[in-house]
C-alpha cells in the first residue's frame, strides 16, 4: 500500500510542477522587462530552484515507489 502512495506522490509532482513553471514564466514579476527578452528576476530564480528541487524529489520518490512495488510483487 505504501508503495502505491509513493508512486502517486511521484506522479503528482511530475504532473503539477511543470504547470506551475509555465505559470511562473508567464508572470510579469519573473522578468525585468518583456518575457524572454529581458533578464529574469529573483522571483524567477527562486521559483526555478523550487520547481527543480520538487521535480527531482518527485522523480526520486517515484523510483522508490516503483522499486518497492516491484519488490513486493516478486515475493
Amino acid at each position: 500500500m505504501s508503495a502505491w502512495l509513493l508512486i502517486l506522490a511521484g506522479v503528482f509532482n511530475i504532473v503539477i510542477w511543470p504547470r506551475f513553471a509555465k505559470a511562473i514564466v508567464a508572470d510579469d514579476r519573473a522578468w525585468a522587462g518583456e518575457a524572454w527578452s529581458s533578464a529574469p528576476t529573483g522571483f524567477f530564480w527562486v521559483h526555478a530552484v523550487l520547481i527543480a528541487t520538487a521535480m527531482t524529489f518527485g522523480v526520486i520518490v517515484l523510483v522508490i515507489g516503483f522499486r518497492a512495488h516491484r519488490s513486493l510483487r516478486s515475493r
